[in-house]
């Protein structure tokens, strides 16, 4: 028997308590946006750069997005890693580095809620009610996985998956034109945060229509409403066209760069055995040291810590009998689960094709592009909490049953769903009792007011170069640095050439290569190459040097040669009309 139809009043609920709980479950990040982030300081530098960047661009250069200031001179640069498009928008509001970072908490505790609502929503759809619902969205939102994984906004914002496929099932329930053409704008944009999560999502879409056209002809191919094909055709299109859109840019980094095609000996690295699925984060209170024997005979843990959850699987085996889910729902999710879990231990590369993972690595288009088999824990996280949310609803109806107050049912799934979050998201907390989460390091200088392209030194380190992306969003000034998934082998190697600058060697270099400045950050050049290079004479070379605070500029291509005896320690005027 159905549950009832979701109300405007249950949706409003649904979403503010989702926002609520993401509020708590990340406290205390609400009160400190844009001073510190969630998990680490490493990737999330970047990412904060990426929606700024989108913003960006919308404003100045909507027909030249992918062509960012990182990476300069090369085209399309925004596409060396998973580009957060969907979010841009929010890119537009506020400029430069705190205001980079104030979005990217709040865009983080947006995926959270997001994730949470999508899965309440889709669980409705299916038939579950209002309590095995919140089961879902809670199973689905703070699963074990989901810790681990805090670093990398692309990997959490996964809440366009089940509201996407939610709308489509409404549409095509109702026979709602609308609700089927949302479902694919729905779909698109969650393909536009990212490939890792979006290029599966899409095949996984492109199967369902298969399916879908083949369990049509086999029933005769009966009449279908005239208004939902409109909508259908119409909504696949914006799909496809977004979809193109934002591939041909990544086609041409594939294309131009083969570090950004995954070896099969880079994706065997970063697959796992069985024992990834009894692996949590070091960070999980429950589960963190009871599985640090087998976190510690990994490599690459990072990726492979894939514990779902024992609260999770409990109930999802009893979902599987339960009546909550019609029979065909049941069976779906559960083939659909273990089909994901095999998906999720990739390969190794004596294996060959006997390995699931590698015939999507050998034949579909795009997929040797993903590095890491175990991200695929989004989907297979979504189908157990769906039927983890039936088992829940079989243990409220059996307390029912019991002839226990009316008010017991929702006491049992309010208990479930705080023993999911608490199995899956405790974080180890400081002396006052909050959640741990480091500070945002000190701004690096903005240089928009520097001629450009620039190379910023020392730069042979990630978090060098994330901090200077960081800083770029400040102007946005083209630069030769940047940091992302993928990273041109013609920019590393200029920064390797850079360990004597200033010289003549590396000078001529630099012109060659067309950069206008070169930015030493005295407080980063401790313990590398450019220690002393602020020390350094400029003598005979067509240099002029600048000293700003926390900075030294070198400009490259004067119309005369630095005088005899010239040094970096005596700065010309910074004049940079």
């Amino acid at each position: 028997m159905r549950a009832t139809e979701m109300t405007r009043r249950e949706v409003m609920v649904a979403a503010v308590g989702a926002s609520l709980l993401a509020i708590v479950m990340t406290w205390p990040l609400l009160i400190h946006l844009g001073s510190v982030v969630p998990r680490d300081i490493g990737d999330p530098l970047a990412e904060a750069w990426q929606p700024a960047w989108g913003g960006h661009a919308l404003i100045h250069q909507p027909l030249h997005y992918f062509d960012a200031n990182r990476f300069w001179p090369l085209k399309d640069t925004l596409a060396f890693g998973d580009a957060l498009i969907g979010y841009a928008p929010a890119g537009i509001i506020g400029s430069g580095p705190h205001a980079a970072m104030v979005r990217y908490d709040l865009l983080f505790l947006f995926a959270y809620a997001l994730a949470f609502f999508g899965a309440y929503v889709l669980a409705r759809e299916l038939g579950l009610g209002p309590a095995g619902a919140v089961i879902a969205g809670a199973a689905f939102a703070f699963a074990p996985y989901r810790l681990e994984q805090d670093g990398h906004l692309q990997v959490i914002s996964s809440g366009g998956i089940p509201l996407s496929i939610a709308f489509a099932i409404r549409g095509i329930r109702l026979r709602r034109p609308w609700w089927l053409f949302w479902a694919w704008v729905l779909a698109v944009w969650q393909l536009s945060l990212g490939w890792v999560l979006g290029l599966p999502f899409a095949y996984g879409i492109a199967a369902a229509v298969l399916v879908a056209i083949i369990a049509w002809l086999l029933r005769g191919r009966p009449a279908l409403p005239r208004n939902m094909l409109i909508a259908g055709a119409a909504g696949a299109v914006v799909f496809l066209a977004i979809s193109l859109w934002i591939a041909h840019a990544y086609l041409y980094i594939a294309d131009n760069f083969p570090a950004a095609r995954r070896s099969a000996h880079e994706v065997a690295a970063f697959s796992g055995p069985l024992k990834v699925f009894l692996t949590a984060p070091e960070e999980n209170w429950v589960w963190g040291a009871a599985t640090a024997g087998f976190r510690n005979s990994l490599s690459t843990l990072q990726e492979k810590t894939l514990f779902p959850g024992l609260a999770i699987v409990a109930l999802a085996v009893i979902g599987i009998f339960s009546s909550s889910l019609s029979k065909r729902s049941r069976i779906g999710l559960g083939i659909a689960t273990v089909a994901i879990l095999v998906l999720q231990l990739g390969f190794r590369e004596e294996g060959g094709l006997l390995w699931p993972y590698r015939v999507l690595y050998e034949l579909l288009p795009g997929w040797d592009a993903i590095r890491t088999p175990g991200r695929l824990a989004t989907f297979s996280t979504l189908t157990l909490a769906l039927l983890a949310a039936a088992g829940g609803e079989a243990a409220i109806r059996a307390v029912r049953r019991a002839g226990l107050p009316s008010w017991s049912g929702a006491a049992v799934a309010a208990l479930i769903a705080l023993v999911i979050v608490t199995e899956g998201r405790s974080l180890p907390l400081d002396p006052f009792g909050n959640q741990a989460m480091p500070e945002v390091p000190k701004a690096q200088p903005a240089t928009e007011e520097i001629p450009t392209p620039q190379l910023h030194l020392p730069a042979l380190t990630a978090k060098e170069n994330r901090a200077f992306q960081l800083a770029s969003t400040e102007g946005f000034p083209d630069m030769v640095n940047g940091r992302a998934s993928t990273n041109p082998a013609v920019v590393l190697d200029l920064v390797k050439h850079m360990a004597n600058f200033p010289d003549a060697a590396t000078v001529r270099e630099l012109q060659e290569y067309g950069v206008r400045t070169v930015i030493l950050h005295p407080g980063l050049s401790e313990g590398t190459p450019q220690a002393g290079a602020a020390r350094k004479s400029i003598a005979g070379l067509p240099l002029t040097v600048c000293r700003l605070p926390d900075l030294v500029v070198y400009e490259l291509g004067s119309s005369k040669a630095s005088p005899p005896g010239t040094t970096g320690s005596r700065a010309a005027a910074c004049d940079f009309g």
